[in-house]
């Protein structure tokens, strides 16, 4: 029983904090609050991400938060969670960006 509540909690706590990794076009890049405003391609919805915690590679290799103005298309780890930052109302935190370059996206099959 006492197991069953846990895994009920764990479960609640998924729902509520979701973890979503997705495709998004990089509309803009705030890189003094590192905040990134994206959107999601076929849709109108718009998020502004925290990105100051994020892991950011292109190409699978290390990069800079100021490098992210150089992409359109970038793929976010993110968790939903409204909050407010420097006064900023936030959608959530970016947990990891990746930026696959034309040359290196995989064939799909």
């Amino acid at each position: 029983m006492k197991a069953a509540a846990i895994f009920l909690t764990l479960l609640l706590a998924t729902a509520v904090f979701s973890v979503e990794g997705d495709t998004y076009r990089l509309l803009s890049v705030s890189t003094s609050a590192k905040l990134v405003l994206v959107s999601q391609p076929g849709t109108k919805t718009k998020l502004l991400l925290d990105a100051s915690a994020a892991k950011i590679t292109v190409d699978g290799k290390p990069a800079e938060f100021k490098n992210l103005s150089d992409y359109s298309t970038i793929h976010v780890r993110l968790t939903q969670k409204k909050f407010n930052k420097e006064g900023v109302a936030i959608d959530g935190t970016a947990t990891e960006i990746r930026i696959l370059t034309p040359e290196n996206v995989p064939a799909e099959k």
